[in-house]
């Protein structure tokens, strides 16, 4: 398939800016794989969709303040960073903005609040991608001061004055669920669960479970490529421990649905199921699976997502789910986004919601 059977237009003032007063306010459109057949909700009524003896399994990584500002050691201008991957303490692959002058030695200044810091970084090189891989004088680990030098890590589409993201953002960029710190984009779809919603969800018999992909440029770099079979996906680390993997192994002998909330939690599901023929085992490490029409899901039984960008592999999967192992799938998600923008849903990270059952 080509990446531009995947484009829509939205108008910008849909893209959601600031997130809703209470995070389960959302707006939730159904929609059913059977026969396509769309529903508008609120997102406070997904417990009614769920069965007892289902199980909800969302993405509990946390998103570490990423988005760091620097200056050149040499008297030059201010440099943006955002941290990519770790390759061990205080050595990170970095997108850095501008980049073009950055060569391997440069050396940059960490600031906070606009004031240098102690924190120094040297370009140690660059990637075909244009990435700079830095290393960061600091005798104790980075990660341990970034609540001070970092800022949440918003994407681009989300407007804010370089160097003033607003508290509420560090607040609300995270879910309620949050534990183990190294994202650097939040796993969307689960900011709209509060612990009362997941609550319910207990209350109708449904099991609540956790996963672990550590989101970074495998799920939101942009596909550069004409035909998807040329795009290649970012490893992006994840985990699926003995726990979770017995109770939805459980679930799948006892007739229940494994509900993904995220494209991030169905790309840890499936890459364990094909690392175990179709079974669900305690399975950790990197994975690049790359999910778009037709595509044939081992695991998954429902998706809980978001509202994804254009020609995103996050849209790809959607559209995989909307009709697995068929193609037709990427025509009934792109009719359900026609009907969300003449119904004024709102779009992208802070946006509504979907749920493909």
């Amino acid at each position: 398939m080509r990446t531009a059977d995947f484009h829509y237009a939205l108008p910008p003032e849909l893209i959601a800016q600031d997130p809703a007063a209470e995070r389960d306010q959302s707006r939730l459109l159904v929609l059913h794989r059977r026969d396509g057949r769309l529903e508008h909700r609120s997102f406070r009524e997904l417990p009614a969709y769920l069965r007892p003896g289902d199980a909800l399994v969302l993405n509990n990584s946390r998103v570490i303040p990423a988005r760091l500002r620097a200056r050149k050691s040499d008297g030059g201008g201010q440099v943006e960073l955002l941290l990519l991957a770790e390759n061990g303490a205080n050595d990170w692959w970095c997108l850095a903005r501008p980049a073009k002058r950055l060569r391997p030695n440069s050396r940059l200044r960490l600031l906070a609040d606009g004031r240098p810091t102690e924190f120094e970084a040297t370009v140690l090189e660059k990637n075909a991608e244009g990435h700079c891989r830095l290393r960061f004088a600091s005798p104790t680990n980075l990660l341990e001061h970034l609540n001070r030098l970092g800022e949440a890590p918003l994407p681009p589409y989300i407007t804010r004055t370089a160097g003033t993201a607003v508290a509420q953002d560090r607040e609300r960029y995270q879910t309620v669920f949050a534990q183990p710190p190294g994202s650097v984009a939040a796993p969307t779809a689960g900011l709209h669960f509060t612990h009362p919603l997941l609550d319910e969800v207990r209350a109708r018999g449904a099991r609540v479970c956790f996963v672990t992909l550590h989101v970074g440029l495998g799920t939101f770099a942009p596909v550069r490529t004409a035909n998807l079979e040329d795009h290649r996906m970012h490893e992006e680390r994840f985990e699926l421990d003995a726990a979770t993997a017995a109770t939805l192994d459980e679930t799948r002998r006892a007739g229940g649905r494994i509900i993904a909330v995220g494209t991030t939690t169905v790309r840890v599901l499936e890459t364990a199921a094909r690392a175990h023929r179709g079974l669900l085992a305690a399975t950790g490490g990197r994975t690049r699976i790359f999910i778009y029409p037709p595509f044939e899901f081992q695991v998954v039984g429902g998706l809980v997502t978001n509202f994804h960008l254009p020609e995103s592999t996050l849209l790809m999967l959607v559209s995989a789910f909307a009709s697995p192992g068929e193609s037709h799938g990427r025509e009934w998600v792109l009719a359900a986004y026609r009907q969300a923008v003449r119904e004024r849903y709102r779009f992208y990270s802070y946006g509504d919601a979907m749920l493909l059952l």
